[in-house]
């Protein structure tokens, strides 16, 4: 849980000139006493295409803070134009409002500028060189967006976790028993459903089935029958076909065994699989 956390973020003068100062209304509320000040900065970003233009505005250090909500007044300087392309000074940017302790930022509230002039016939016709007399910011307060992240503060337990908790009870059940479990009995259910309604569908094929069975029974009996007066002559003169057939599939099974003791079987190898975790970092 966060010590401190950010309650409210109003901008004072705000539409202004490019030219005036950035103040900021902030209230935020402490939980517990801490032993160092808080870090707030404001960065202008002077360029969408790469950082090097960022120009940190200002900071300001807070403390000692007291228990419960404070409030206070944050007035940054405009940004340096001569570190800004001309390209860069019109249309829309952003500017980052930060807050750290101890040197490991804790919250950031980033707004975005539009810069236009104050007329619309610049604003249609804009010269290569741009007026800076007539050009005005407009922050838009009601759309900031705000991004906290877990520092650790005094104490050792307020610390954030650097893995995950550790969940023994989740490796006592191997997966198969998990996933697919619920599909599975599903699908039994519905194998049961379906035999229940095919046994009751029908009666009269059931009737029918069992009258054919009984015929067939009979004619079996009757080819028994028959076949029991002819079946010691089939037996004698099969016999001599079975051993010569035995004889041959044992023959067949040496020449088998003698063709794999000729083939060398390969040696298995076990291969290492190496798993790469992108680390990915809030900016």
């Amino acid at each position: 849980m966060s010590v401190v956390s950010l309650l409210g973020v109003n901008v004072l003068n705000n539409p202004a000139k490019f030219g005036d100062s950035y103040q900021f209304e902030i209230t935020f509320e402490c939980l517990e006493p801490l032993q160092k000040d808080l870090e707030w900065k404001l960065t202008y970003v002077g360029s969408a295409t790469s950082d090097e233009h960022d120009q940190e505005l200002d900071s300001l250090l807070v403390g000692p803070i007291p228990v419960g909500v404070n409030k206070f007044i944050f007035e940054a300087d405009p940004p340096d134009t001569k570190r800004i392309p001309d390209a860069e000074i019109l249309g829309v940017t952003v500017i980052l409002l930060t807050c750290a302790y101890d040197n490991r930022e804790f919250v950031r509230v980033g707004y975005y500028v539009n810069n236009e002039y104050d007329s619309d016939e610049l604003n249609a016709d804009p010269p290569s060189k741009p007026i800076l007399e007539k050009v005005r910011r407009n922050v838009l307060a009601e759309k900031p967006r705000v991004t906290r992240f877990a520092i650790k503060w005094d104490s050792e337990a307020s610390a954030p976790a650097e893995f995950p908790p550790e969940q023994p009870e989740a490796d006592l059940v191997a997966d198969g028993d998990q996933y697919g479990a619920e599909e599975a009995e599903e699908e039994e259910e519905e194998e049961v459903a379906e035999g229940a309604e095919g046994a009751v569908a029908d009666p009269d094929a059931m009737v029918d089935d069992s009258e054919m069975a009984g015929v067939e029974g009979e004619k079996a009996v009757e080819a028994g029958e028959e076949s029991d007066d002819g079946s010691e002559d089939l037996e004698a003169e099969s016999s001599g076909s079975d051993e010569e057939e035995l004889e041959e599939e044992e023959v067949e099974g040496e020449a088998e065994d003698m063709e794999m003791d000729g083939v060398e079987k390969p040696n298995g190898t076990n291969g290492a699989v190496d798993h790469h975790v992108d680390a990915v970092m809030a900016h």
